[in-house]
C-alpha cells in the first residue's frame, strides 16, 4: 500500500493551497486522508414524501422536476435559480442562489433525490439550496452521504471528490495488502481494511457501515496494544532523587481517622517509588470521597522530610484553594510551608511565591506549592523539586504534564483520577503509568438515594427543589447540551456512527434538554430563589466564579453541563437532578451524583428519563445507577454495557488523546469491550511468536507510523 504514503497534491485538483487547507487538519498524504473518518452522515435513504416533511431539521425526497427552471438577477451580483418538482403529496419550489450554470441540469420530467430542509408555505412547500443527485430506479443512491469536519479552506464537497480520488489511487480493491494478519481478521469476522475504508466514507448500507466501524476500531485498539507492549519493554526510566526517609507515621497521627487498606496501599506504593533513584510515575485512582488527597499529601510529605519541594496541580482555583485550606492546615503543623499560585493571585503574590520557590536558603525556600496551569508559566521553577502532583489527571494533557516534569528534573510524578476504571481497560487507558487503586471509602461516607423517574415527575420535581433550598440546601441540575437543540439536529449530520449499532440499526435519540433553557425556566418559575447558569464553553475565570457563588451558597440552583462533574466539593449540596440521563453512561452518571453527599445533609439524586424501564440499554443503566454505589462495580457494568468508548473520550477534543500522545479516531464510538479485551490479547499473543514483529513488515510500520515518540521509539 506504498501509494498511502504519496503527498496529499498527488491527487486530481489538489494544489498547494487545498494541501496547506488539509495540513491544518493534519492531512499530508493520501493515507492521512482515508484515515479522515466522517463525523457523521446524512441519511438520504430515510426517502420521504413532502407532506412527512414537517419539523424535520433536514431530509430526503425524490422530486419529479414540473417547470423549467428560470433565473433572474436580484440585488446586485447575486442571481436566482427556480424551479417546481412535485411528489405524490404535494408541490414544491425549489431556489438556488448564484448557480445559473444548473439551469439545464434540471430539465421538465427528470427526477433528482434532493436533501435539505423543507418549509411549507401556504399549500406548497418550498426547498431551498438542497444537494441533489439524479434518480433512477434502475441505479440505487447510496443511503448514507459522509459528513467530515472541516476546516478554513476545505467543503464537503472538495473533501468528499478528494477522497473518491485518493480510493483510487490507493487502488482499494479487495486484493488490496491488508496489515492485520488474516488469522486474527478471520478469528473476529473482521471486513478486510479495503473494505472497512470504503465503507466508512461511502458506506452501502448501515450494516456496511456497522462492520467497517468495527474493522477501523479493532485496528486503533491493536495498534495502540501492540505500541504500548513494545514500547514499555524499551523504556528507560529518568533518574529522580532518591528519597531514603519514607516514615509518614507523623503526619498519619494528625488525622482523626483511621486509613482504609486501600489508603495504606496506595501509600506504600507511593513511598516504595520514591525511595528509588528512577522517578515515580503512579497514577492513583480512585472513587469520589475515597481519600486520595491524603496518599498525595503523604507523597508530598515524604519529599520534604527528604529535603525536598512537592507540587500539586489542580484544573481549576476551586479545586486548588480547596486543597489548599485542607492540606496548609495539616502540614502547617508539621513545620512544613505551603503557598498558592494561581491566576488571579496579584503580580506581586506571584513573584513572591516564585521567588520562594527558587530560594537557596532551605529556611526561606517555599516546602509545597498548590495550584493551577499558573504552576505552568514561564519563571516558575523548583530550587529543589521532588514530587509533581497532577490532580483530576484527565483535565491535564501529556504535554501538560511534561511541562511541570520539565521544569522540576530528578522528580517524582503522581497523578490522580477520581474515575474509577476497570482494571480490564486500564492498560489501554494509563499504559505509560504504574498503576494504585483504592476500591473501599472510608468510615461514615453517606449514601446518596437515587431515584428514576420521567416528564409526568416534573412539578414534583420542582417542587422537591423548592423543598431542599427551604430547609437551606443547594441543587445542581445537569444537562446534557448547553443550548436548545433538537434530536436530530446535528449540524450538518442527522446520524453519527456511534448511533448505529453493530447490527447496522440506527439507535433512537430522545429531544434533549438544555442548560440554557431550563436556567430561564427556573428562573421564571423560582423568582425568589437565586440560580446560575454554567457550561464549559464560559472562560476559566467566568466559570470559577460562578462556583465560587455557589459554594459560598450565594447561589442556590446550578444548572450546568457536565463541566461540574469533578473536582467540585460543596458540602451544603444536597441534590443532583441529571436531564436526559439515558444519554450518560452509569460512570458519568455515578461521578455526578458524588457531587452531593459530601456533607452532613442527607442528599438525593435524581435521573430524569423517558427510557425508565428495564427493557432497554439505556433503562437497564438507569436501573443500576438505582441499586449500586460502588464505582468501580459501576464501572464493570458500564464497560460491559457500553465499550470503553464512554472511558476514552476527551473532554474538550473530538478525537481521543491516550496517556503517550496516540490520538484514537473511532474508538470512542466502541460499544463493544470485548473487542478491546481481544485486540490486547491478539497483540500480546502476536508479541509473543515476533517480540519486534518482523514478521510482520505492514503491521510494523503502521504501529511505528501512529505512535509518537512520547511512547518510545519501536526499533
Amino acid at each position: 500500500m506504498s501509494k498511502l504514503n504519496n503527498d496529499v497534491k498527488k491527487l486530481y485538483g489538489v494544489g498547494k493551497v487545498r494541501a496547506a487547507a488539509y495540513e491544518k487538519l493534519n492531512i499530508r498524504t493520501v493515507g492521512d486522508l482515508l484515515s479522515h473518518y466522517p463525523r457523521g452522515y446524512e441519511n438520504r435513504g430515510d426517502v420521504k414524501l413532502l407532506s412527512e416533511a414537517d419539523g424535520i431539521s433536514k431530509s430526503a425526497h425524490i422530486l419529479t422536476v414540473g417547470t423549467a427552471a428560470r433565473s433572474a438577477r436580484i440585488r446586485g451580483r447575486m442571481s436566482l435559480l427556480k424551479f417546481r418538482a412535485f411528489d405524490e403529496s404535494g408541490v414544491c419550489d425549489v431556489t438556488f442562489f448564484n448557480q445559473d450554470y444548473l439551469k439545464d441540469t434540471f430539465t421538465v420530467g427528470s427526477c433528482f433525490r434532493f436533501w435539505g430542509k423543507v418549509e411549507r408555505k401556504g399549500k406548497n412547500y418550498t426547498l431551498t439550496s438542497p444537494a441533489y443527485e439524479p434518480y433512477d430506479e434502475e441505479a440505487s443512491l447510496p443511503p448514507l452521504m459522509p459528513v467530515y469536519r472541516l476546516t478554513e479552506g476545505l467543503s464537503q464537497k472538495q473533501i468528499s471528490k478528494d477522497m473518491a480520488s485518493a480510493m483510487s489511487l490507493a487502488a482499494l480493491a479487495e486484493t488490496t495488502e491488508d496489515h492485520l494478519p488474516e488469522h486474527i481478521r478471520r478469528k473476529h469476522s473482521l471486513c478486510v481494511l479495503s473494505y472497512a475504508l470504503r465503507n466508512i466514507h461511502m458506506p452501502d448500507s448501515f450494516v456496511a457501515l456497522a462492520a467497517a466501524k468495527k474493522r477501523l476500531i479493532f485496528d486503533e485498539f491493536f495498534t495502540f496494544a501492540l505500541g504500548v507492549s513494545m514500547s514499555s519493554t524499551k523504556t528507560v526510566k529518568n533518574p529522580a532523587f532518591p528519597c531514603s526517609d519514607t516514615d509518614v507515621s507523623p503526619l498519619l497521627d494528625l488525622l482523626p481517622y483511621e486509613l482504609t487498606s486501600g489508603q495504606k496501599k496506595a501509600i506504600e506504593d507511593i513511598a516504595r517509588d520514591m525511595s528509588q533513584g528512577t522517578a515515580m510515575n503512579r497514577i492513583l485512582v480512585g472513587d469520589v470521597g475515597c481519600g486520595k488527597t491524603v496518599c498525595a499529601a503523604a507523597a508530598m510529605y515524604i519529599a520534604v522530610k527528604n529535603g525536598r519541594q512537592a507540587a500539586i496541580m489542580a484544573p481549576t482555583e476551586i479545586l486548588a484553594n480547596q486543597h489548599f485550606d485542607d492540606i496548609k492546615v495539616l502540614f502547617e503543623k508539621l513545620g512544613i510551608s505551603v503557598g498558592l499560585l494561581t491566576g488571579s493571585l496579584s503580580t506581586a503574590q506571584k513573584r513572591k511565591v516564585r521567588e520562594r520557590l527558587m530560594a537557596s536558603d532551605a529556611n526561606e525556600r517555599l516546602d509545597v506549592v498548590i495550584g493551577t496551569q499558573a504552576l505552568l508559566s514561564d519563571g516558575v521553577e523548583f530550587a529543589a523539586p521532588g514530587v509533581v502532583i497532577a490532580d483530576e489527571q484527565h483535565r491535564f494533557g501529556v504535554n501538560q504534564r511534561a511541562v511541570l516534569a520539565e521544569k522540576s528534573r530528578l522528580t517524582h510524578m503522581l497523578v490522580m483520577s477520581a474515575t474509577p476504571i476497570p482494571r480490564s481497560l486500564a492498560l489501554a487507558v494509563y499504559g505509560d503509568l504504574d498503576i494504585s487503586r483504592i476500591e473501599e471509602m472510608p468510615a461514615g461516607r453517606q449514601r446518596v438515594d437515587t431515584f428514576v423517574v420521567n416528564e409526568d415527575y416534573r412539578e414534583r420535581l420542582n417542587a422537591f427543589i423548592k423543598k431542599q433550598v427551604d430547609e437551606g440546601g443547594q441543587v445542581y441540575v445537569v444537562c446534557p447540551a448547553i443550548e436548545e437543540k433538537s434530536p436530530d439536529d446535528d449540524g450538518q449530520a442527522d446520524i453519527t456512527a456511534d448511533e448505529i449499532d453493530d447490527d447496522g440499526q440506527i439507535i433512537p435519540k430522545s429531544p434533549l434538554k438544555s442548560a440554557e433553557g431550563l436556567a430561564a425556566t427556573f428562573a421564571e418559575i423560582f423568582p425568589d430563589i437565586s440560580s446560575a447558569y454554567l457550561h464549559g464553553k464560559l472562560k476559566s475565570s467566568e466559570k470559577d466564579a460562578i462556583m465560587s457563588r455557589f459554594e459560598r451558597g450565594e447561589v442556590k440552583i446550578l444548572v450546568s453541563t457536565t463541566v461540574i462533574e469533578v473536582g467540585v466539593n460543596v458540602p451544603n449540596a444536597s441534590l443532583m437532578i441529571v436531564e436526559n440521563a439515558e444519554r450518560f453512561g452509569l460512570s458519568q452518571l455515578h461521578q455526578l451524583r458524588g457531587r452531593v453527599g459530601r456533607g452532613a445533609r442527607k442528599s438525593y439524586c435524581v435521573l430524569v428519563s423517558q427510557s425508565t424501564g428495564s427493557d432497554s440499554r439505556a433503562g437497564e443503566r438507569l436501573s443500576i445507577m438505582k441499586s449500586s454505589y460502588n464505582g468501580f462495580d459501576i464501572a464493570e457494568r458500564d464497560l460491559q454495557m457500553r465499550g470503553p468508548g464512554d472511558f476514552l473520550k476527551a473532554n474538550s477534543s473530538d478525537e481521543i488523546r491516550q496517556s503517550g500522545g496516540l490520538k484514537f479516531k473511532l474508538a470512542e464510538l466502541c460499544d463493544d469491550s470485548g473487542l478491546m479485551l481481544k485486540a490486547f490479547a491478539d497483540a500480546k499473543e502476536l508479541l509473543a511468536s515476533s517480540p519486534d514483529l518482523s514478521d510482520f513488515p505492514a503491521l510494523r510500520e503502521n504501529v511505528s507510523k501512529l505512535f509518537t515518540p512520547q511512547q518510545g521509539t519501536i526499533n
